[in-house]
């Protein structure tokens, strides 16, 4: 079963080529195409310099730039990773193995921080428990069948909450499954800055969604607190 590992950039020189090696070690059969969105540093570099990586170009967006990937893809998995994000080497094979059940449409990962802070093994917990009620989010590596993907239309190009869409419309399609394997995120979201002041902001911001507010609006309200946290990680 081939899949095709997509994964979209917008200025990822610091964290993409270890994601990228990751990913090389796993076992299986994959396409890796990663998907950027306008960078000016070094990350064009890096990943236009391996032969095993398809390299396209989308307008900047997670969403815009991950339906861009599944355009090309050629997998019947699809599996939507970031570029902060490091795999187990075993990961294909779990992917293959929870996707023999006809039942099942896609699913996702475990996360763990790649720190041992108060604030990551908060989030950690906190992840774990929002995967009970169905809620995940993308940093923690959704993975879906192609023809369903396809047949819900894929990712929509909008500025925030582009997964917690995606995956209100999987979970209508069938039985997401939530594997017990980790992937290994990046803390940088919640460096340099007070955590519970980004942490609160961004429950506010989930609550006006789940209330009906428009994701396109709501990214005029996260613009500021995304751009405080690139600002610390550069």
């Amino acid at each position: 079963m081939l899949v095709s590992v997509i994964i979209p950039t917008f200025n990822e020189a610091r964290f993409i080529g270890q994601t990228l090696d990751a990913v090389a070690r796993m076992r299986g059969v994959v396409e890796v195409i990663v998907v950027d969105g306008g960078s000016v540093d070094e990350t064009v570099a890096v990943v236009g310099g391996r032969r095993d990586v398809k390299l396209i170009n989308a307008e900047r967006g997670r969403g815009a730039q991950m339906h861009a990937g599944a355009g090309v893809a050629q997998g019947k998995v699809l599996w939507f990773l970031h570029a902060d994000t490091i795999p187990q080497p075993d990961a294909f094979e779990l992917i293959g193995e929870s996707l023999g059940d006809p039942h099942v449409v896609g699913g996702n990962f475990n996360i763990h921080f790649d720190v041992h802070t108060i604030a990551a093994r908060f989030l950690t917990c906190f992840y774990r428990q929002m995967r009970r009620l169905g809620l995940y989010y993308g940093d923690s590596a959704i993975f879906v069948r192609r023809e369903i993907y396809e047949h819900i239309g894929g990712f929509k190009p909008f500025p925030i909450f582009e997964d917690l869409d995606l995956v209100r419309r999987l979970n209508k399609c069938g039985r997401m499954t939530h594997l017990t394997s980790s992937v290994v995120t990046s803390s940088r979201r919640f460096e340099g800055r007070s955590f519970l002041r980004t942490f609160s902001q961004w429950m506010f911001l989930q609550l006006l969604y789940w209330m009906g507010a428009s994701p396109h609006t709501l990214g005029t309200l996260y613009t500021p607190v995304r751009s405080a946290m690139k600002s610390r990680t550069h």
